[in-house]
């Protein structure tokens, strides 16, 4: 039941975020406890029992895995939004010094003119706008150019990079749409969009949640019927004992 509580957690949060930019859902995963081994399978008279006698004492969650499929792709219009289409991370300052990764990519202008998330944080490498450029466009490769007054032609700002990892599913999840590299995810592989694996960026657009609502609500029943029907097995073993414990 506490196995359960915990997996009905983890579909709460998936349908929180339905609507999160760049979320990625979790699932949780179970696995059974220690055996009690009241007969060994090969111990007995004559040739031995086929099988033992074991008695489980539950399921516990072992992980909640976060998958990184790709999420629907909504256009926009915004020029600063872009889309990760494919493998990668948008790196991003944290205020104590750390990089952190995210997929969301709303981005914004800071009173400098530099790119920034929704938080305000700087996208790394550092990226500035003039104030004065206009027709801002974002390639695919990643690459920011702008139209300033008297150039016929767009100036390059910058390029924003990609990140990978060799085990996504091992990033640590620190909230505000943020991931940290651990021990089990490896340390970032950062370059450019569209080589080596990487994903490209898709401008005027952004990636949504993966969750699928329909299936969370299938999860969400199936955990509800397993907790009640765990409860009654609960209640008859209680009725059983004290039946028991009433024979003369």
């Amino acid at each position: 039941m506490v196995a359960q509580e915990t997996n009905l957690d983890t579909i709460a949060n998936n349908l929180a975020n339905a609507n999160t930019v760049g979320f990625k859902r979790q699932e949780a995963q179970f696995e059974d406890l220690l055996y009690q081994n009241l007969r060994a399978p090969g111990r007995g008279p004559g040739q031995g029992a086929p099988a033992g006698v074991q008695l489980g004492a539950g399921a516990r969650v072992v992980a909640t895995s976060r998958y990184f499929a790709q999420g629907p792709i909504q256009q926009t219009g915004n020029p600063l939004d872009v889309a990760i289409e494919g493998n990668g991370f948008l790196a991003v300052d944290r205020p104590n010094g750390d990089i952190a990764y995210t997929r969301a990519g709303s981005l914004k202008l800071d009173s400098l003119g530099r790119l920034v998330n929704v938080e305000g944080l700087l996208i790394e490498p550092p990226i500035t706008i003039p104030p004065d450029a206009t027709n801002v466009h974002i390639g695919s490769d990643g690459i920011v150019s702008a139209t300033q007054p008297g150039q016929s032609q767009p100036t390059e700002l910058g390029q924003i990079q990609l990140a990978t990892f060799a085990n996504p599913e091992g990033l640590q999840a620190v909230g505000h749409n943020l991931f940290v590299p651990s021990g089990s995810s490896g340390d970032p592989i950062v370059g450019v969009p569209g080589l080596e694996g990487r994903g490209t960026l898709m401008q005027n657009a952004l990636e949504n949640s993966n969750v699928e609502v329909v299936q969370e609500m299938i999860g969400l029943i199936r955990t509800q019927r397993t907790y009640e029907i765990n409860s009654k097995v609960v209640s008859a073993a209680d009725e059983m004992l004290r039946n028991a414990t009433q024979m003369r």
